[in-house]
């Protein structure tokens, strides 16, 4: 194309001033080689201009290329600052890790020193258990064996001790009735105060074998309806309510598992002493129920007596403790004793509650054992006694209708 437009200009040139022959001759030339000329400048320029298009093109795909490269530059630096930051991390994991592992091989050791000195200690706590376990045992033995021992020998010397009281107490009552008269009066009176006494302590050893035989005495225990027991003891206390009016509550008890001949001993004792502190009471007031109280049954047998003060009802169930006088109110001290040792055998408890001048109550209960229901031939046995239990009636007709409840049984 260049080439072209150089003949061009010097065709121009020669036509304003005049060519040289060389010239003039190429003018006058045939019309086909300028044609020729002129293809060939076509062609030339054609050329040039793909080239440059090419060129242009190649231009761009190396610009284009540059950027790639750029940006895989670019990349590789990511990928490096990324891989670098991914071995800073990892290494810092393992550097925690390490520190960790350190730390618990540290623990590990602390651990096992602890799990040595432990296991030191239970040999030494496992050693002190065992003799712990071989004195409980020889001083339970030694304790039981004690106890029997005592158990004998209350049991042999108020055994004994009855024949020399039996002796006294006869040979007492002689002076009194064969040489009474012929006594002086305070001779008389020393004969009647050593037969008082021989007489007394027949009561105190009689109490004292009872609470022998009670602790010698293994609870057979047997499915036993409480009313019968109570209205048993009630028939055999009525020489205690001669001439007397008794009124008698008497609760529905239930049937239970217990020993009956124990159980029989608790209610007479507790019964006696709700007659006898009652006794100076224009109508007495006896009140046999139950309750229930924490998931067990409570029996109690309150009083319309004399009552006592509360701070000294830990006396109460003492052997030979007495809160009364013996002018006041006969007694050994025995009788709650004797209650307290069997309720304990039937695995239960017994406390008291009054007050001065306003009659006691005696609460019992007897164990875990559940109550169980009552058979007919229990129930029957409570027929025909509701009348004497509602209101108060003489000792004469309290007798009748136990009576008459015991033979419709």
């Amino acid at each position: 194309m260049g080439t072209c437009l150089r003949k061009l200009a010097g065709f121009a040139i020669n036509s304003r001033t005049g060519a040289s022959a060389r010239e003039r001759a190429l003018l006058k030339a045939p019309h086909t080689r300028l044609e020729q000329e002129v293809d060939q400048g076509r062609a030339e320029t054609q050329a040039e201009i793909t080239a440059h298009t090419q060129a242009e093109k190649l231009a761009e795909q190396a610009l284009e290329l540059a950027r790639q490269v750029q940006e895989l530059a670019s990349s590789e630096r990511e990928i490096l600052k990324l891989n670098v930051d991914q071995r800073e991390a990892a290494m810092q994991s393992e550097i925690a890790e390490r520190t960790q592992a350190g730390k618990l091989a540290v623990q590990a050791l602390e651990l096992a020193q602890q799990a040595r000195e432990l296991a030191r200690s239970e040999r030494q706590v496992r050693k002190l258990n065992d003799e712990l376990e071989r004195r409980v045992v020889e001083r339970t033995a030694q304790l039981e064996a004690a106890n029997k021992e005592l158990e004998t020998f209350t049991y042999s010397v108020s055994h004994d001790l009855r024949a020399p009281l039996r002796h006294i107490s006869g040979f007492s009552r002689i002076l009194i009735e064969e040489f009474g008269p012929k006594m002086e009066p305070e001779a008389r009176a020393h004969v009647q105060r050593i037969d008082d006494g021989a007489r007394r302590m027949g009561q105190l050893v009689d109490g004292l074998l009872n609470l022998a035989r009670v602790a010698r005495h293994d609870p057979v225990f047997q499915v036993t309806g409480l009313d019968s027991v109570v209205r048993e003891v009630v028939a055999l206390l009525q020489p205690e309510c001669e001439g007397r009016v008794v009124e008698w509550k008497i609760a529905d008890l239930p049937a239970t598992a217990c020993d009956p001949i124990l159980i029989k001993q608790v209610f007479q004792n507790l019964i006696t002493n709700a007659l006898k502190f009652s006794r100076r009471r224009e109508r007495t007031v006896i009140e046999i129920g139950h309750r229930q109280e924490n998931g067990q049954m409570v029996i109690t047998v309150a009083d319309n007596g004399v009552g006592f003060d509360m701070k000294y009802r830990d006396k109460l169930f003492g052997v030979f403790q007495r809160l009364h006088r013996p002018e006041d109110f006969e007694g050994t001290g025995i009788g709650l004793a004797t209650v307290q040792r069997i309720i304990h055998k039937h695995g239960g408890r017994v406390w008291a509650e009054g007050e001065l001048d306003k009659g006691a109550t005696f609460c019992f209960t007897l164990g875990a054992v559940e109550p169980t229901v009552k058979s007919e031939e229990v129930k029957r046995d409570k027929q025909g006694s509701d009348e004497a239990k509602a209101k108060p009636v003489e000792s004469d007709e309290v007798k009748n209708k136990i009576a008459a409840a015991g033979a419709q049984a």
